[in-house]
């Protein structure tokens, strides 16, 4: 994978950093995995904007991707890798060896040709294959992870994201997320080898606001530069700061802790995620 920097031959193009989609090996997806997008543009069920800056984009459909890994004890082969303009990610397009084609998330160095399972038994540990945390040896990248058992695949699917198995005890496997919260996990949870694919992809550069339209984000205004009517950190004379940093709902933002005391899960989680100090 790499990034190609384009030249400055228009002003759009100056800054402009691109992927240089070398894993991808086709443009074509699978018809029978594609499904229609209808878009709201933020709108509810009576024309209400309910979400700002929200709308236009272009046109595209849902590639249906296999987050379950149900198929238990088939290999498949890779057929393709391919672009998703759904997500950050590459994806991958398996055929079992029944006849049925199901798409998954593409990991790091996933190879057209290459075989892959998905087993609840102990399974090989290798590039692409989905096994339990309970089979999975310590230390290992893994992605793709399941919260409870069934689920499918919730945590660690973006572009260039993993997490590592780090211990088992008992019926947990505790694992350490992205984010650098460490978390324990039912280890009947499922759960791929290997790290996402396109990890360039926070290399990528815009470069003009043309490209945040293509992707269906229409402008943001400020809320300083708001009236107080609109936002609680709206109004002031002159240029004034906005006070503490807050939604437009009021609640605080950028270092106020939102999460509640009592939620269910705080028990499964043995260290928070890291913050970032401030200087």
């Amino acid at each position: 994978m790499s990034v190609r920097k384009l030249k400055p031959i228009t002003p759009g193009q100056r800054f402009r950093v691109v992927n240089g989609y070398d894993a991808i090996t086709t443009d074509k997806p699978e018809k029978s995995l594609l499904a229609p997008i209808k878009k709201s543009g933020g709108r509810n069920s009576q024309g209400k904007m309910t979400m700002r800056y929200k709308g236009g984009g272009h046109k595209k459909r849902y590639r249906i991707i296999d987050f379950k890994r149900d198929k238990q004890g088939i290999p498949a082969t890779v057929a393709s890798i391919e672009y998703d303009p759904n997500r950050t990610a590459f994806i991958a397009l398996l055929n079992y060896q029944d006849g049925e084609k199901r798409y998954i998330i593409a990991q790091n160095g996933l190879q057209v040709g290459q075989n892959v399972t998905s087993s609840n038994d102990a399974g090989t540990p290798e590039i692409g294959n989905a096994m339990p945390l309970a089979n999975i040896p310590l230390g290992t990248v893994i992605s793709c992870i399941e919260l409870r058992p069934g689920q499918g695949a919730v945590m660690a699917r973006s572009a260039g994201a993993f997490a590592q198995l780090l211990a088992r005890e008992g019926k947990y496997a505790t694992i350490k997320l992205p984010s650098g919260e460490i978390r324990r996990v039912l280890a009947l949870c499922m759960a791929t080898i290997g790290a996402v694919s396109n990890s360039d992809h926070q290399l990528m550069v815009g470069g003009k606001a043309g490209r945040s339209r293509w992707l269906g984000i229409r402008p943001r205004t400020r809320p300083v530069a708001m009236n107080p009517v609109d936002h609680p950190m709206g109004g002031g004379e002159g240029r004034a700061s906005g006070g503490h940093p807050r939604s437009r709902k009021g609640l605080p933002a950028k270092g106020f802790k939102t999460r509640s005391r009592t939620k269910a899960s705080n028990r499964y989680i043995v260290e928070r995620r890291k913050t970032r100090k401030k200087k």
